[in-house]
């Protein structure tokens, strides 16, 4: 669990949301245009993979002008599909899970990096079903709140006075 999903509020109140790119907490009541940011963001995520597919292309073309041979034309094009097929599942599972650090997550950054058009796509994908990582922080907030209400249900009186049972009071 995230360390800002177990922050309180400055009266106490219990756990704050973890707040998520573009949508700041309005995840947690679908309210403050929480389904026009959904669409604005699925639809800016799908441009920008249209816009950088065309930029894939104009480089192809370079390729084929250079005549560099099927080669290294097939190669590119292999690389970047497989690229993409990484960082669409790597980006797809980080909506579910948090990331562990391990090194081999480290070791995929360069393939995401290259194949960011997946990214982009799961990005926009996961838009048109919640906000990209809603499930995840919403269950970790909910749990956060349940331990919240259960520590705080258990109090009850002076904390002082808890234990003074059997044992002599100071005077």
């Amino acid at each position: 669990m995230s360390d800002q999903s177990e922050n309180t509020t400055a009266s106490g109140g219990g756990p704050e949301p973890e707040p998520i790119r573009f949508f700041g907490t309005t995840w947690v009541g679908h309210d403050g245009g929480y389904g026009l940011r959904r669409a604005a963001v699925a639809a800016g995520s799908l441009i920008t993979a249209f816009a950088a597919a065309l930029l894939l292309r104009f480089a192809y073309q370079g390729l084929a002008i250079a005549e560099v041979g099927s080669f290294v034309n097939v190669l590119v094009v292999v690389m970047f599909a497989v690229c993409s097929a990484i960082a669409f599942r790597k980006t797809w599972e980080s909506f579910s899970r948090r990331p562990d650090g391990s090194p081999s997550e480290d070791s995929l950054r360069s393939l995401k990096t290259i194949g960011f058009i997946g990214s982009l796509i799961a990005y926009a994908l996961r838009c048109l079903s919640e906000a990209p990582g809603e499930k995840l922080r919403r269950a970790e907030y909910e749990s956060a709140l349940r331990q919240y209400e259960k520590r705080r249900g258990t109090r009850s009186g002076n904390p002082a006075a808890r234990g003074t049972k059997g044992r002599p009071k100071r005077r």
